[in-house]
């Protein structure tokens, strides 16, 4: 008894630490990271002012050995009744849960890169240089064995790294987590959904920037039949609105001048994979502030493919799927509360909304009715 209560909590053993660095580099916009310890995995979760949060998850299969042994309750013992007793054998255990400094994580995981002589090169002279953003270890001179150890509720998060014959330990000092709740997101009831290559989202988001914005606005609705995802912003230097839409599907009525009717038309790339609305009249419009979600543009840059979705109350989640080698996905999520915007039609950039039965005080936060007549005004478009 007394040498399995001395057994660690947690005993990770990761082949890269590249991959722990750069999925947790896509959440670095926080001093402190909340730490939840499952059977599943670890979650790192940061937040800014309850207004926005980023959380990525290191599933166990990203570890070569992964041993998580729940710590038991620390309740006192009381008497009680036996129609309890099922309830209190489901409490026995519980998920570790604390706070650690998330750069000094991202610090000690880059440890050996910071000091290797080949980063000073450029990306095309390094040594194995490989064009995809993880699938070499050796481009940031990362490759090497990393071991991660909780033992026991209070005691340091301990690392240790281990490169050639070089072993470097490092004790992160753990804090009581701030038991903020998660932005609530009903998966259950969404207003629009959308999965696009995340760097065309990136693209998008950096020539937005480019006009000094202070928020975002999310359009999503079926125009002529075919999806149309549009984001706009406005500021001091000036206003762009860039738009995501797909080729018009094909009409069999008749086809198009100088071409067979019995050919099939020529495969044209869709932008949005895919795009599912509510109701599909509906126009969903949100608007959220430019900074925040501009700090998941490191996610946006390194993903294969993002998921945009918004729910009913207009709360947005952008869940981002990272190749952390080849066969081998990892997802970052990243959660948006919505800006309360009055009804102010003329704002340059957005499309005025017309209508006679116009309710924003009842309407539900992120959908309104599809517009009868719109007026686009803008000083610079970017498409």
């Amino acid at each position: 008894m007394e040498d399995e209560e001395e057994l660690p909590i947690l005993t990770a053993v990761s082949s890269s630490a590249r991959q722990l660095y750069q999925l947790l580099r896509c959440i670095n916009f926080s001093d402190k990271a909340h730490v939840q310890i499952s059977e599943e995995g670890l979650k790192f979760s940061v937040d800014d002012a309850a207004t926005m949060e980023g959380s990525a998850f290191l599933d166990k299969s990203l570890f070569t050995t992964y041993t998580f042994r729940a710590p038991p309750s620390t309740r006192t013992s009381e008497p009680h009744d036996s129609d309890d007793e099922q309830e209190d054998e489901e409490d026995l255990s519980v998920t570790p849960t604390f706070q650690i400094s998330l750069p000094s994580l991202l610090e000690t995981l880059q440890i050996f890169g910071l000091t290797d002589p080949n980063n000073s090169k450029p990306p095309w002279a390094r040594d194995n240089a490989s064009s995809t953003a993880f699938s070499n270890n050796n481009v940031l001179g990362m490759n090497n064995l990393c071991r991660i150890s909780y033992d026991k509720v209070g005691a340091p998060l301990s690392i240790i790294i281990t490169e050639a014959t070089i072993r470097t330990t490092c004790n992160l000092t753990t804090y009581e987590p701030d038991f903020a709740d998660e932005i609530p997101f009903d998966r259950q009831s969404l207003a629009f959904k959308t999965i696009m290559r995340g760097s065309w989202l990136f693209d998008a988001i950096s020539e937005l920037a480019s006009t000094g914005p202070d928020k975002l606005t999310l359009i999503a609705r079926t125009l002529k039949g075919k999806p149309l995802f549009a984001l706009s912003a406005s500021g001091p230097l000036g206003s762009a609105r860039v738009e995501f839409n797909n080729n018009p599907q094909p009409s069999s009525r008749g086809a198009p001048q100088g071409t067979n009717a019995n050919e099939p038309p020529p495969d044209q790339p869709n932008l949005l994979e895919t795009f599912q609305l509510s109701d599909p009249d509906s126009y969903v419009r949100s608007s959220y502030r430019f900074a925040l979600v501009q700090k998941a543009a490191r996610a946006m840059s390194v993903a294969t493919k993002v998921s945009v979705r918004s729910d009913i109350q207009g709360v947005l989640s952008l869940q981002f799927m990272i190749e952390v080698e080849p066969g081998k996905v990892s997802f970052v999520d990243f959660r948006f509360v919505p800006l309360l915007e009055e009804d102010d039609g003329d704002e340059e950039g957005d499309e005025t909304i017309k209508d006679p039965h116009h309710l924003p005080d009842l309407r539900p936060a992120g959908i309104v009715p599809k517009p009868p007549q719109l007026s686009i005004s803008s000083k610079r478009s970017t498409v």
